[in-house]
């Protein structure tokens, strides 16, 4: 069979262990993770060319490969009950192939969308195959191509028999951190997927609150490319040590060879953005749940797609970028280091919040304790840090800045980020998610703020009442009397 490709559903018998569809690079790369770990895999692509290029490249991986012609020939290369997992874009590419599989397949067999899917997505596709005999996954895979080739973290969402069918395939493929795998059952329908999410939201803060400390030892400082490299370095080594802190150390230190400079410096400043920040955001306003830093960054992104726009403003007011004014440059360093780790703990507890709440609103029961291990290793927000979280959580829920040793940190680092916030303020250098995150910080933690006024406002527009202290009910001010003798 090797070095052609299956066309038809009975021209061998089933022996695979899982099939796989799409074979980009994230397909191409985990179809390549699975038969590296010694199990064959069924593989299919919409393009026949793209999958016996596959084959061809794969190797002496090639033994555990079954390449497929068509998707009949695909599900008659799995052992039942079958899991499928779908590579393709997310959206409505999942629903075709969806679409095509189901006349396929029978009782118990199983789709895996292992896209970033949108988790309310998954719920409704849950939702549809509901009654069919078919079963559904919806799983989150964090690491990027390299994670997916050699193990990424992955977050599984789906009934605990179809979890439990390809439980093996996962925990031999995923990262481990200290020997323990980095794939976990999130809970039912779509849960793997909505962690996932949230994954992506407090990536994207992470990601903002580095490229503002960046800024600042830019432009507030004066540093060079290489010179901010060998702070991210050294940051690394230490409490912030991190997948992103390594590789913000390893791009400044890249020089381009075209342009004989360093590459960061030629790279247009828009950020990109698929859409899994944007939904982490939109979900903890519908929850209710503060995650304004997190809304930063996604906000930080759309001002970067503005450079149009921000060079006419630039010109048009002319007001002239300051230096941050810093005694030591050594102790602002030591400043920027406490601030960024102040503002990751306030993204964190931000993103944990909103998962614990989503929790009880669908009575997913997620782990958080899980969660924060299987993101130790192979994801792009895996650190150090996470090891503190996962302790947290496996001792109780609440909001993360309440744990002990986190509000130990905070107390801790909290000057240090209201001083770099502060500065950067004052130099006029943006800092959205810092600022946000220190705002988050001083909300929660005071027993008396403003919102009194707002409440006291509300009712007198629109007579919504308001509660009074140590009384219970609604109550109403005498605006209506006030407002004649007005």
């Amino acid at each position: 069979m090797h070095g052609k490709l299956r066309k038809n559903a009975g021209a061998k018998m089933s022996d695979a262990e899982i099939g796989l569809i799409g074979l980009g690079v994230m397909g191409a790369n985990l179809a390549l993770n699975i038969a590296e770990k010694g199990f064959k895999i069924a593989v299919f692509n919409r393009t026949t060319q793209v999958t016996k290029d596959f084959y061809a490249n794969a190797g002496k991986l090639a033994a555990n490969v079954v390449p497929c012609e068509t998707m009949e020939a695909l599900v008659g290369a799995i052992r039942a009950p079958r899991p499928i997992i779908i590579m393709t874009k997310a959206g409505e590419a999942v629903d075709q192939t969806i679409a095509a599989l189901r006349p396929l397949l029978k009782g118990n067999d199983i789709i895996i969308d292992a896209g970033n899917a949108n988790f309310r997505d998954t719920m409704r596709r849950f939702g549809e195959l509901d009654g069919t005999g078919l079963t559904f996954i919806g799983m989150g895979v964090s690491g990027g191509e390299e994670g997916a080739r050699h193990g990424p973290s992955i977050m599984a969402g789906g009934t605990q028999a179809s979890f439990d069918r390809i439980a093996k395939v996962l925990h031999a493929i995923s990262a481990k951190y200290k020997g323990e795998s980095c794939a976990g059952y999130m809970g039912p329908n779509g849960a793997g997927h909505f962690v996932k999410t949230i994954h992506n939201g407090i990536e994207y803060a992470d990601m903002q609150m580095i490229s503002e400390i960046y800024g600042l030892m830019r432009d507030g400082l004066g540093m060079k490319a290489a010179e901010i490299a060998k702070v991210f370095g050294d940051w690394n080594k230490g409490r912030l040590n991190s997948y992103l802190i390594e590789i913000s150390h390893k791009v400044l230190s890249v020089t381009d060879k075209k342009a004989k400079k360093p590459i960061v410096d030629i790279i247009l400043d828009k950020a990109g953005q698929k859409g899994t920040g944007k939904w982490s955001v939109i979900e903890a306003q519908n929850f209710g749940v503060n995650a304004s830093a997190i809304e930063a960054a996604v906000d930080a992104r759309i001002m970067s797609s503005l450079k149009a726009e921000r060079e006419k403003a630039e010109k048009a007011y002319k007001i002239p970028k300051k230096k941050l004014k810093v005694t030591s440059r050594a102790a602002f360093l030591k400043q920027l280091e406490g601030a960024l780790y102040a503002g990751k703990i306030a993204a964190y507890a931000q993103g944990f919040a909103v998962m614990e709440t989503a929790s009880k609103e669908f009575n997913w029961n997620l782990p958080l304790g899980t969660i924060a291990a299987i993101w130790r290793e192979g994801c792009i927000i895996r650190s150090q840090f996470l090891g503190e979280i996962t302790k947290a959580f496996s001792k109780k829920g609440g909001n993360l800045l309440m744990a002990p040793a986190f509000a130990k940190m905070m107390q801790k680092d909290h000057t240090s980020l209201r001083a770099v916030v502060a500065q950067s303020a004052l130099s006029g250098a943006p800092a959205p998610a810092l600022a946000n995150a220190l705002s988050y910080f001083d909300g929660y933690r005071q027993s008396r703020g403003t919102a009194n006024l707002i409440q006291a406002q509300r009712d007198f527009f629109g007579a919504h009442g308001f509660e009074r202290i140590g009384e219970e009910g609604a109550h109403h001010g005498p605006w209506a009397m006030n407002a004649k003798h007005d």
